[in-house]
């Protein structure tokens, strides 16, 4: 597999020139994660036609949570040359794989699980008062040759950075007001009783907020098709853990300055309230949170940022490990963590490495911050 830097797409402008921008810079990514995804619709039996009417019915509601979401992805389709369906199944992949698999009768081909291990240090628990958010992202692992870093310049609100596939508008990541945030797979008994916003929009909704409190609230209240983790965290020193389900959110909060989180639902709130059915998927969740936050422990006060690094590397139980080497699962397919996400939002700072189980080399990309960030960390100081 390529562990070729991740390259960095830039872009600026109203929505509609930004996406022709991104289109046009990262249009050999894009095309190669359409083919990727265009494989396992022609399992589905999908043709282009079904995946547009899929998409029509899914339209609606990107629209009515952002219309400048559909632009963006419409000048993306533009800019790459390829079908505007295409980019948005980029966008609300799971959604939309979701609504095709409804179409069978009895046993349907199910979507892989995107695993993904977390974690966020808060400033007392580190040596030089600093905020560290970070993650591995476990997925196919054909994804690390066509994910890209993308940075936005924006007029009406901070800049952004995300960690992406080639074509997304948003996945990990971190803005200019010193917000971050990552995700995690989850799966409960409540995911597809109704349509919801896609989850890599709400991710990207996250980044351009200006304010951590509406960062919050789009986390919590905006509804959702299916589970899933986020954690959001704010430079100047707090973080909360999201577990949730469609229609609701449930809070953790970190212990000792330190924050993990895998792919396995731990509110007792949530876990009296529903059924966690994930864990078919990702037996493996039921450490790899525990094994991070172990190996943080000893130096919780004098955390590094090569602390973080070292627990996101982490190979106990290999090839079912925290940090994932290229294996089969479940479904025969190529998984990995494809990515390691290292991020320092009060310095605007996110690190990436391309299949870390295999390689260690990572490439750093930088967002300036704005000043009123800068100083309420140094005044949290």
């Amino acid at each position: 597999m390529s562990v070729q830097p991740f390259p960095l797409i830039e872009v600026s402008g109203p929505p509609l020139e930004r996406g022709r921008a991104y289109g046009r810079q990262a249009a050999g990514r894009i095309e190669g994660g359409i083919a990727h995804y265009t494989k396992q619709l022609e399992a589905l039996r999908l043709s282009a036609a079904d995946v547009g009417g899929l998409v029509e019915r899914y339209l609606p509601i990107i629209e009515g949570f952002d219309p400048n979401y559909v632009v963006e992805m419409r000048g993306i389709a533009e800019g790459a040359r390829v079908p505007f369906a295409s980019v948005a199944l980029l966008n609300a992949r799971t959604e939309i794989l979701k609504l095709a698999l409804n179409r069978f009768e009895g046993h349907a081909p199910q979507d892989d699980p995107d695993g993904c291990t977390g974690a966020v240090i808060l400033p007392e628990a580190t040596r030089d008062g600093v905020l560290f958010h970070g993650q591995n992202w476990d997925w196919k692992a054909e994804c690390a040759e066509t994910a890209v870093v993308l940075k936005v310049h924006r007029d009406d609100g901070p800049d952004l950075m995300t960690f992406t596939e080639a074509g997304g508008l948003g996945r990990s990541g971190l803005n200019a007001a010193g917000i971050a945030i990552t995700a995690n797979y989850l799966e409960s008994d409540r995911d597809y009783r109704r349509p919801g916003v896609p989850l890599a929009l709400i991710r990207r909704k996250v980044l351009e907020c200006a304010h951590y409190a509406l960062a919050l609230r789009v986390v919590a209240t905006t509804p959702k098709s299916a589970a899933n983790n986020m954690i959001v965290s704010y430079a100047p020193g707090f973080a909360i853990d999201f577990e949730c389900a469609p229609d609701e959110a449930f809070q953790l909060y970190p212990e000792r300055g330190v924050l993990t989180h895998a792919n396995h639902f731990v509110s007792p709130v949530a876990l009296s309230k529903l059924k966690d059915t994930g864990l078919i998927n990702v037996p493996d969740s039921l450490y790899r949170d525990r094994r991070v936050r172990t190996l943080l422990e000893p130096h919780i006060g004098s955390i590094t940022m090569d602390h973080l690094r070292e627990a996101l590397f982490d190979d106990f139980a290999s090839p079912w490990s925290v940090c994932r080497p290229p294996r089969d699962n479940f479904e025969g397919n190529l998984s990995a963590s494809v990515a390691m996400v290292l991020m320092e939002p009060a310095r605007g700072v996110m690190e990436v490495a391309p299949l870390p189980a295999i390689n260690r080399s990572f490439t750093t990309y930088t967002l300036e911050p704005e000043a009123p960030t800068r100083a309420r960390a140094q005044a949290a100081e």
